[in-house]
C-alpha cells in the first residue's frame, strides 16, 4: 500500500485529497504544515509527498527544499492555487517548485483523476523529468 504525506495548511484540501487517496487504497499522513511534515518524516516513510506551495510560516518553497535535500529519492508533487500564474508577467510559481526538488504539479483546484494520475505517475517512475499537471 504506497504511503502519501499530505502537506498543506487548508483542512478541507486535505480531507478531500486523504479521502480520495484513501479509497484508492492509499495510505495518507497528513500534516497541517511544513513543520508538522518534517516532523511526519521522523515517525514514518513515505512514497510520495504532496506539499502545497503556499503556508504560513515554513512556506513551501522551503518545504520543498528541505523535503527534497532530506529524501531526494521521494517524489514531491507541488500543489498550489495561487493565481499569479495565469498573467504573462508573474512568474509561474508552481514550475519554479521543479527547481526546487519537486516532480510534478498540481494548479488547484485539480480532479481526483489528475491527483490519482499525478501520483501513480510518481510512484511507476520517480526518476522521470518533471512534469506540469492541470
Amino acid at each position: 500500500m504506497p504511503r502519501v504525506l499530505v502537506v498543506d495548511d487548508d483542512p478541507m484540501v486535505c480531507v478531500a485529497i486523504e479521502l480520495c487517496l484513501t479509497r484508492q487504497g492509499f495510505e495518507v499522513t497528513v500534516a497541517d504544515g511544513g513543520e508538522a511534515g518534517m516532523r511526519a518524516l521522523d515517525s514514518s516513510s513515505f512514497d510520495v509527498m504532496l506539499i502545497d506551495v503556499f503556508m504560513p510560516h515554513m512556506r513551501g518553497f522551503e518545504s520543498i527544499r528541505m523535503f527534497h535535500e532530506r529524501l531526494p529519492e521521494v517524489p514531491i508533487v507541488a500543489m498550489s492555487g495561487y493565481a499569479f500564474a495565469n498573467t504573462e508577467r508573474a512568474p509561474d510559481f508552481l514550475r519554479m517548485t521543479i527547481e526546487l526538488g519537486a516532480a510534478c504539479c498540481l494548479r488547484k483546484p485539480f480532479t481526483p483523476n489528475a491527483l490519482l494520475t499525478t501520483i501513480n505517475e510518481c510512484l511507476n517512475k520517480p526518476t522521470a523529468s518533471a512534469r506540469f499537471s492541470k
